[in-house]
């Protein structure tokens, strides 16, 4: 057993933790990091980086099918899913790079490729190695919750971290969940070939609005995607020729299963106790400024619950740097936090949803503007979206709902606004260019101040300037 002293020992080089080691590694500090699995963690080899390269090999698909209201023949596309399954795995290579152990090395990062696990308040063991640190950060992020249903033990499935191996596209998917991970598969596999059926214990998407989660399902309905709510999953079972899965109202036969019922904090190996560390089943327990109850040791990603979102690990990261370099006590605002569902139309957020705005501030407005009437979605045949807005009386921002093409993209001004406190008079008086999909935002916006621009008394006020000046 060696021993190796470090400034800093970071747990997990998922993008929180990569971040992390990165900037401390540049700043002059010296850094330790452990990882037990691929570097990159879930975003890069399991999450965020495949299941984008997916959506977008589905998208082309849908092209071919849908090209006649552009005036071009359409056809069904000749899906080689092999090659498909190599375009995603090529995408991963290509980013692989930027996460590579080679990469953090030169840049003075002391890689180990070992489980960790507490020995002590300071200490950690990985492998054949004691680790002491100064400061420790656990960035072990999450994986696939597996429920404990009937039969699942027994029956073949796959999780986030096994469905991009396929090089065969699924006869049938079935699949246990309607949040974004289970939205966006079953979209991506519907458009390369696949039937699908998405069965859930609630709504789908059940985090998002309502009303702008209906302009979703409309879309997967129309793509042929069966959607089965609020139906509990009593048992699986795996069958001569595929798989089944039985609700309280029907059994299901299909030929691959996708289970996508949330995400658990990956915690078991570490020994927290040995630290004393406090956790809860969500995740380990952390102040605002992510220290845990040990205070030279923080916790951020996944792995603290809540936000798991590979930006909200990346902004963890600036957290910790300037409480452990800079000794600054800085403290993270989550008000602003933006989610995207990147479905087809895409569904974004940030700030309050209409429903929280409304029960908090019983005066808000509520602004909705339909892609409908943009042009440069009617250009594109995309006019299937909305964006809503929530404001106080005077106008502060409170929360931005989009669905449409480009919702993730048209999000950005919006989380300024929600983070600033600004006012619709902000977004309205800019000057947007034409045609583009940002002009939604713009009148959006404006019609916040329609009812008293084109009121009576702004009639009678325009006559009499009109008559005397």
């Amino acid at each position: 057993m060696t021993t190796h002293s470090t400034d800093i020992c970071i747990i997990g080089a998922g993008s929180g933790g990569l971040s992390l080691a990165a900037g401390a590694a540049q700043l002059g500090a010296s850094v330790t990091l452990i990882e037990r699995g691929k570097m990159g963690g879930d975003c890069l080899n399991y999450g965020c980086v495949p299941s984008k390269a997916l959506l977008a090999a589905g998208k082309v698909a849908r092209t071919f099918r849908e090209a006649r209201k552009f005036g071009i023949t359409s056809q069904e596309p000749n899906i080689d899913f092999k090659a498909v399954h190599d375009h995603v795995h090529d995408v991963m290579a290509q980013i692989e790079p930027n996460d590579s152990q080679n990469r953090f090395e030169n840049l003075g990062v002391y890689v180990i490729r070992e489980e960790a696990r507490f020995v002590d308040k300071h200490t950690l063991q990985a492998g054949n190695k004691l680790i002491k640190a100064k400061y420790i950060v656990v960035a072990t992020g999450s994986s696939a919750f597996i429920p404990p249903l009937p039969g699942l033990d027994k029956t073949p499935y796959l999780t986030n971290e096994t469905i991009f191996d396929l090089t065969e596209c699924p006869k049938h998917l079935l699949i246990i969940g309607g949040g974004p991970i289970g939205i966006e598969m079953a979209q991506a596999h519907r458009r390369l070939g696949a039937e699908v059926t998405v069965i859930t214990g609630h709504s789908i998407l059940p985090k998002d609005d309502p009303e702008l989660v209906e302009v979703v399902k409309k879309q997967l309905f129309q793509e042929g995607i069966k959607i089965l709510e609020d139906s509990s999953v009593e048992k699986v079972a795996k069958t001569s020729d595929g798989i089944t899965v039985t609700t309280k109202t029907c059994t299901l036969k299909g030929s691959h299963l996708l289970v996508a019922t949330g995400r658990r904090a990956n915690l078991e190996p570490l020994n927290l106790k040995a630290a004393d560390i406090a956790c809860t089943p969500l995740g380990i327990s952390v102040n605002p400024r992510l220290q845990t109850s040990q205070k030279h040791i923080y916790a951020m990603g996944d792995c603290i619950g809540g936000y798991q979102f590979t930006h909200v690990a990346g902004y963890h990261a600036g957290i910790i740097i300037r409480n452990i370099l800079f000794k600054l006590p800085a403290k993270t605002n989550f008000s602003a936090v933006p989610r995207v569902t990147y479905c087809d139309p895409e569904l974004a957020h940030v700030g309050l949803g209409n429903k929280e705005a409304l029960a908090r501030f019983p005066d808000a407005v509520t602004l909705r503007w339909p892609f409908a009437e943009n042009d440069r979605a009617l250009a594109e045949r995309a006019s299937e979206g909305l964006i809503k807005i929530s404001a106080k009386k005077n106008g502060e921002i409170l929360g931005v709902g989009i669905v449409g093409k480009n919702a993730g993209e048209l999000l950005l001004p919006w989380i300024m606004a929600v983070k600033e406190k600004k006012k619709v008079a902000d977004i309205a008086t800019l000057i947007a260019p034409y045609p583009t999909f940002s002009e939604v935002s713009k009148r959006a916006a404006g019609s916040f101040f329609t009812p008293k621009l084109f009121s009576p008394r702004t009639n009678r006020i325009v006559r009499f300037l009109m008559k005397w000046f």
